[in-house]
């Protein structure tokens, strides 16, 4: 597009072009007006054709999790107590975007205000099985070919899983590095805005303008520019090295999950070593719990008081169980992340540049009713550490399955130039 070898109307009109190819099978959209991409589209053309500066997104269609403010879309959080709600201002990541030059497609389908009941999407291979959530339009539309980006969330596993499950690159960042304000909140200890591309290289120049400081956001804090697009377009000075995690979880792992890792271990022969989880992390699952449920009760409590009967029977109960949550559970449970963050940072800087883990338990679970598991997520998200789902491997079925590669906070870009390195190791 900068150099003129295709516009951003032609790339927008074969976007849409796809849309009406698979979407219908997919529905991966909540809202999506052809006439406004493409008018954003021409508006991007004649910007460029102007001569002024343009940025590194310009022309590029985004597609946008529908619990993140578009200030000229409607954004309702995948709820029907949201239905028609149109908000007056972009979210933070959404003004980014635009400020990169970015052309923002639609907004792609959440499940209730991202937890766990299922939207409308289909896997784009296979629509009888999940796409994953909450993720789940964002996936399935990058997945499926409809859009090259798009953003997600993740408070448990909500970006990781459904990479995994709809094949495509998704990245967790390290909690606070990309600013939150306009999108809905959960889980202020455990959301993240995630990311989901086809390639590497292009996670990478979705991050790259992202990353920034908002005093609406008290977890975000300045920092230098991070050059993303060099770092991952970089070779590692050395081998990465590998901590082979199963974490508590692996007895959820499917079988052939289980031989495709040792497959990929065997693989990497002496640049992978099996670690086991220190025993202070395997409560983690149980602290995850305690926290982002209660902090759910607090920030769904309007929904509760004026709606509850219309909320999902699961969304309920997880309420029900933070709004019983006692404060001492609450402050015991945040005063444990520190000091096993602390040990991890002593894993990574003894000898390790990632952790290699699963995605997922296995590949999408067959039927829309569930949007499958995310105990594979659970703890990184929890200690903020960057994670992304690399589409490496496919199930006995034929379905992908996502190897997840997790970082030190604050590692994010060589986290995917690692991943990177990984790609190109086992494709060898």
């Amino acid at each position: 597009m900068r150099e003129g070898a295709v516009s951003a109307q032609e790339y927008m009109d074969a976007c849409l072009a796809r849309v009406r190819e698979v979407d219908g099978q997919v529905q991966a959209w909540a809202f999506l007006d052809p006439d406004h991409a493409r008018a954003q589209a021409r508006a991007a053309d004649e910007y460029r054709l102007s001569g002024q500066a343009i940025g590194p997104l310009h022309g590029v269609p985004v597609g946008i999790k529908d619990i993140i403010d578009t200030g000229d879309m409607p954004t309702e959080n995948g709820s029907v107590l949201h239905a028609g709600r149109t908000p007056s201002r972009d979210a933070a990541v959404v003004t980014l975007l635009r400020a990169a030059g970015a052309v923002i497609m639609g907004k792609t389908v959440t499940t209730e205000f991202a937890t766990r009941s299922p939207g409308k999407t289909r896997n784009p291979h296979n629509p009888e099985h999940t796409p994953g959530g909450s993720s789940s339009g964002s996936a399935a539309a990058v997945g499926a070919g409809m859009v090259p980006l798009a953003l997600g969330s993740q408070t448990t596993g909500s970006t990781i899983r459904p990479a995994s499950f709809c094949g495509v690159w998704g990245f967790k960042p390290t909690h606070g590095l990309i600013p939150r304000p306009g999108m809905f909140m959960l889980s202020r200890t455990c959301d993240h805005v995630g990311l989901f591309a086809r390639t590497v290289e292009d996670l990478a120049l979705l991050a790259e303008p992202l990353v920034a400081f908002d005093e609406r956001d008290l977890d975000t804090r300045p920092r230098a520019r991070i050059p993303f697009v060099e770092v991952v377009g970089e070779e590692p000075p050395l081998p990465p090295m590998f901590a082979f995690v199963k974490t508590p979880q692996w007895r959820h792992a499917a079988d052939d999950t289980k031989a495709a890792f040792a497959e990929l271990v065997e693989k990497l022969g002496d640049r992978v070593e099996e670690v086991e989880l220190f025993p202070s992390a395997s409560e983690a699952w149980t602290w995850h719990q305690i926290i982002s449920e209660a902090e759910m009760a607090v920030n769904l409590e309007l929904e509760w008081e004026k709606g509850r009967d219309r909320l999902s029977e699961h969304l309920r109960a997880r309420i029900e169980r933070g709004r019983g949550v006692r404060a001492l559970d609450y402050l015991r449970a945040l005063s444990r992340l520190r000091p096993v963050y602390g040990t991890f940072r002593e894993i990574f800087e003894q000898r390790y540049d990632a952790i290699l883990t699963p995605a997922a338990p296995g590949t999408a679970p067959k039927g829309l009713a569930s949007t499958g598991e995310p105990v594979f997520s659970t703890l990184w998200t929890l200690c903020g550490m960057p994670a992304v789902s690399v589409p490496l491997m496919q199930g006995e079925n034929g379905l992908p399955l996502g190897v997840q590669l997790v970082g030190p906070r604050d590692g994010d870009a060589r986290l995917l130039r690692t991943a990177r390195w990984l790609v190109g190791r086992v494709a060898k």
